[in-house]
């Protein structure tokens, strides 16, 4: 071989050396990088989701459930019965609050924070309400912090996902005719966004919704409902969520949010500074100064 046709294929080599090596440092710090993500998962969470198994059958606070497998209902110390009772008329007034991921908390990262919702004369029987209050967190102030389970689905229920997410008053006794009134919800407190509204009249409540998605505005609600026959049942459900870090309620799903942060391993935090975690053991400079090295080691073999 001559000895310009040697230099060639020593140069080759050299090159297919370095191209191995810049090859094995992205296998190592790519799914590296999206481990990293994926096991830190949402950076904005300020309270983790609170997790309380809605009662079985059996259990203290297990109510009744239809024979037909239509509806589900819990013991609720914030059930009150009107006396005279006037008719079949009932309802629920409640409080849903999620985290910056959309996971039900009860508020013990916004303590002394107080939600308070006007209910209006039909209500004013009532000891929970003539205003609704509800203080945060629900752990230090209420016997049963919540007491409904209104979101979600689960194969073996009726309704819900098996852990409770609500906080709630329960009223029956008014009568067919009777109008069941609400006011707009106002926060005294920092961190906790008004969403919306969720309102349904009748006994046909869909668990199977996003509450972010599905509140509406106070007007587009209805504000109340009024009781027919066979309508009998009402409930709206006051939607709150905390503030992220920019002031600002973030409607992500924790798995989606998740998934997105294990995808974009190279954003950014809000000093614009890289989160992409580097490789382990060497790192990146160990593995370039591991370059140089082979670099000089073949090219020495040259001479």
């Amino acid at each position: 071989m001559s000895q310009l046709h040697s230099r060639v294929w020593n140069t080759s080599r050299v090159g297919l050396a370095v191209l191995l090596c810049l090859s094995l440092i992205g296998s190592i710090v790519a799914p590296t990088a999206v481990a990293a993500q994926t096991a830190t998962g949402p950076s904005n969470i300020t309270e983790e989701p609170y997790r309380q198994p809605a009662p079985e059958p059996g259990d203290e606070y297990f109510e009744a459930a239809a024979d037909d497998g239509s509806w589900i209902s819990y013991v609720n110390p914030r059930d009150e019965y009107r006396d005279p009772y006037l008719g079949d008329g009932s309802g629920k007034i409640c409080t849903v609050l999620l985290n910056e991921a959309g996971d039900p908390i009860v508020g013990e990262s916004v303590p002394n924070t107080t939600v308070t919702i006007p209910t209006g004369e039909t209500l004013d029987w009532h000891s929970s309400a003539d205003p609704m209050t509800v203080e945060y967190p629900l752990t230090d102030n209420y016997e049963r912090p919540l007491d409904a389970d209104q979101f979600g689905t689960a194969d073996d229920l009726p309704q819900g996902d098996g852990y409770m997410d609500s906080h709630c008053i329960e009223f029956h006794g008014p009568a067919i005719g009777d109008t069941i009134e609400y006011g707009e919800a106002t926060v005294d407190g920092d961190r906790i966004e008004l969403v919306g509204y969720i309102q349904r009249d009748g006994y046909a409540w869909e668990s199977d919704v996003d509450p972010v998605e599905t509140a509406t505005s106070y007007e587009e609600a209805g504000g109340g409902w009024t009781y027919s026959e066979p309508t009998s049942h009402g409930q709206v459900v006051v939607v709150l969520q905390l503030a992220s870090e920019n002031g600002t309620a973030t409607d992500v799903d924790a798995n989606e949010t998740t998934t997105s942060n294990a995808t974009d391993v190279n954003s950014t935090d809000g000093n614009g500074s890289s989160t992409t975690d580097e490789a382990p053991g060497f790192g990146i400079v160990g593995s370039l100064v591991a370059i140089l090295s082979l670099v000089v080691a073949v090219s020495s073999r040259q001479r």
